[in-house]
């Protein structure tokens, strides 16, 4: 009887350290951010040269990779950018029209247009009040149309290119490349990295950002 009870008391406690570790891992290791190791200068040129929009701010700069109807990203835009703004964090969104997949549309008329405008023209203003719009109601008033406009046909083109090869570059520094991507650089110097796709990761991101 004495061994049956020391072996069920075995079992409880292994039971509660997997639970303790699967709970850390859930909850914390999982969501934190990657350093870039690999590639460094690559992804630092791309983003730099792609057609991000920012509010202009003095403090580090945050790069991410989004697009107009990305759940995580409007949810990371409404409930993050407050506080990192006020934390002077520079927020330069790259926003991407996805290509087709299978033979359905990814994207509309007027989230190309707005995409190439928003490339060519980096207007924070015209971002906000995309955002601000719900996507069905968004008539890009005002935008040139992107599509039998060959230039501006082939910024949507740049960014989805840009998609493309980021989502090579961040496998060999173990991310997976997914919407929202977030890239920075944090107080040693490195470059950090995100797909922040859960609340979860968020607070590793103020934290680094000091927001």
């Amino acid at each position: 009887m004495n061994s049956f009870k020391l072996w069920v008391l075995g079992l409880l406690v292994a039971v509660t350290a997997a639970a303790g570790a699967w709970a850390v891992w859930n909850f914390d290791l999982r969501w934190r951010p990657h350093t870039v190791t690999h590639h460094q200068a690559e992804i630092d040129r791309l983003l730099k040269e792609a057609g991000w929009v920012s509010p202009g701010l003095k403090g580090p700069p945050l790069y991410m990779v989004s697009f107009r109807t990305c759940p995580d990203c409007v949810r990371f835009k409404l409930e993050q950018f407050p506080r990192l703004h006020a934390a002077g964090v520079d927020t330069r969104v790259i926003e991407i029209a996805r290509r087709d997949a299978n033979g359905l549309p990814r994207s509309t008329p007027v989230e190309r247009a707005t995409v190439a405008q928003l490339w060519l023209t980096r207007d924070w203003r015209l971002l906000e009040a995309w955002t601000a719009t719900p996507p069905d109601a968004w008539k890009a008033l005002g935008v040139p149309p992107a599509d039998g406009d060959m230039a501006r046909t082939a910024v949507v083109e740049s960014g989805r290119d840009l998609a493309d090869r980021l989502t090579v570059l961040m496998k060999d520094n173990g991310v997976s490349f997914a919407y929202p991507l977030l890239v920075w650089w944090n107080a040693k110097g490195e470059m950090r990295a995100c797909t922040c796709e859960s609340r979860h990761a968020y607070r590793f991101v103020r934290r680094e950002l000091g927001a």
